[in-house]
């Protein structure tokens, strides 16, 4: 079966970008290679910063425990960074609870969406 290796994500920065992104999710950006900043997910996937002069703006969802979601969004508060319960930035400074989990959506500083998720996407008819 295929496996998703790792996905290019343009930014502004691309250091400040994966260091943005590694300190939220509780890892160390890895070493530099080629024109790419890496940051590597516990399944393996990576995502590889790079310098952009054009960012279109991406959704990047994480599958985090209890105690990642709780680190990670302890990180977003204490920087001040704006966060929602939903995608369309509806319920600001909230969370959800979609199928019985905790979710969160922000901006990293590109403008790329992320969010943290405690359960994975299950049954849609679950949502509200």
């Amino acid at each position: 079966m295929p496996a998703l290796n790792h996905i290019i994500v343009p930014a502004k920065d691309k250091h400040a970008s994966a260091q943005f992104l590694a300190d939220i999710l509780g890892v160390r950006p890895e070493p530099e290679w080629g024109h790419f900043v890496p940051v590597r997910t516990s399944n393996g996937v990576t995502l590889d910063f790079v310098d952009s002069k054009d960012v279109r703006t991406q959704h990047y969802a994480f599958l985090v425990d209890d105690a990642e979601f709780d680190a990670g969004f302890g990180k977003v508060k204490a920087q001040g960074i704006a966060y929602y319960a939903r995608p369309d930035k509806s319920g600001p400074g909230e969370i959800n609870h979609y199928w019985g989990g905790r979710g969160v959506y922000f901006e990293d500083p590109n403008g790329h969406l992320l969010e943290l998720i405690t359960k994975p996407y299950g049954d849609r008819a679950e949502v509200e």
